[in-house]
């Protein structure tokens, strides 16, 4: 359901769709079909590995068994052999080098012990030595700085104390019990760059520090609090993610907006829809939005109703921005009540990949995948 409430936000303006920003396509290419919602994607070269909850992907007019991950061809379209099988719901995947890490509701990957988080061979599908017990879960994952970062809604790893978010070494598989920061309260986005660790999610204290509301930075090696950077989120964020000029934000309501802030944390920019944005993706200069919102608001005046009251362009469950928080072109069109749940940059490749509860991408049968590009 959407719901808007009323916002504290001054008016501001915000142009209409520019036509110079360079997009991906709007056409869906041909990809398999998933037969329940696609919560995770992640692209190594040609590869494109998919998890969610599924439990058959349809691929050339054939139906295969495939127990929430999957993996196919962004050339040809071509399902892999490539077939681990989680017991429960995966809904994040990141890859490096020859292993992809998954986490989720799941207990078991291929009939092994794994809590909540696993890891994978990019070729083979053997699930490797690494195995933690979570109390709670995870749901979100980024790797860099030699690690791979976990968030979610968990109080210990291990048996030992991690309040939402952890970390372990990429190499060695082993807890990093250097980095400790804790929230109070569900982290559900990581974004990493050199120098930082970005949370997004529901909590409003980092480290026990007030005034960080729902999106914050830690230091990549031992978490400490970023203080520099304090914008304090207008509602739950549901996703962050980062580029050369700064971080950038999709939210929950009230209205769900993209916002745009720059390393200091500052407000660059903000873009409101008349739903939740769930995923963002950038990609050369572009801010690609995904989520249930059906409407691109002409402003971020404050709403005391369902809908836009000063006007909107119809951008159905995606849409993209530029540099300038301006609409573009972009209008793929995804039906369904809840939407697009992830979207994914393809490194090196001008790709992006959709993933949700969608069956249908401009008119056009994509069955809760799509690919542009």
């Amino acid at each position: 359901m959407t719901c808007i409430v009323a916002v504290g936000l001054a008016d501001v303006a915000v142009p209409a769709a520019v036509q110079g920003a360079a997009t991906v396509t709007s056409r869906a290419h041909a990809t398999p079909s998933f037969n329940s919602t696609v919560w995770a994607i992640a692209a190594r070269g040609d590869t494109v590995y998919v998890g969610g909850s599924f439990t058959a992907v349809t691929s050339r007019g054939r139906t295969f068994p495939r127990k929430r991950l999957a993996a196919f061809s962004a050339r040809t379209g071509a399902l892999l052999r490539w077939s681990p099988a989680a017991n429960g719901t995966v809904r994040a995947l990141a890859v490096a080098g020859t292993s992809i890490y998954a986490a989720g509701d799941f207990d078991t990957v291929s009939g092994l012990r794994r809590d909540s988080v696993a890891r994978i061979d990019t070729s083979s599908g053997r699930v490797a030595p690494f195995a933690h017990r979570l109390t709670g879960e995870a749901a979100t994952l980024a790797i860099g700085n030699g690690r791979v970062y976990v968030g979610g809604r968990f109080s210990s790893v291990d048996g030992v104390s991690r309040r939402n978010v952890a970390a372990f070494s990429h190499r060695g598989g082993s807890l990093d019990r250097s980095w400790r920061p804790a929230t109070d309260a569900r982290v559900r986005s990581l974004a990493v760059t050199r120098s930082r660790v970005y949370l997004g999610g529901e909590f409003h204290r980092v480290n026990g520090a007030r005034g960080a509301g729902r999106i914050a930075a830690v230091t990549p090696t031992g978490g400490a609090l970023v203080r520099s950077f304090r914008p304090n989120a207008p509602a739950m964020v549901m996703d962050v993610a980062v580029d050369s000029r700064g971080v950038y934000t999709g939210t929950g309501g009230p209205g769900g907006r993209v916002v745009a802030y720059s390393p200091a944390g500052r407000v660059r920019w903000t873009h409101l829809f008349d739903g939740d944005v769930h995923t963002i993706a950038v990609l050369g200069g572009i801010v690609y939005a995904g989520g249930h919102f059906d409407r691109a608001c002409r402003s971020t005046s404050t709403i005391k109703q369902l809908g836009c009251p000063a006007g909107y362009a119809s951008r159905i469950k995606l849409a993209g921005l530029d540099g300038r928080g301006r609409l573009s072109g972009w209008n793929p069109r995804a039906n369904g009540a809840v939407g697009v749940q992830v979207l994914a940059v393809h490194p090196g490749q001008r790709r992006i990949s959709a993933g949700g509860a969608f069956t249908r991408i401009g008119g056009a049968s994509r069955e809760r995948f799509a690919l542009f590009g």
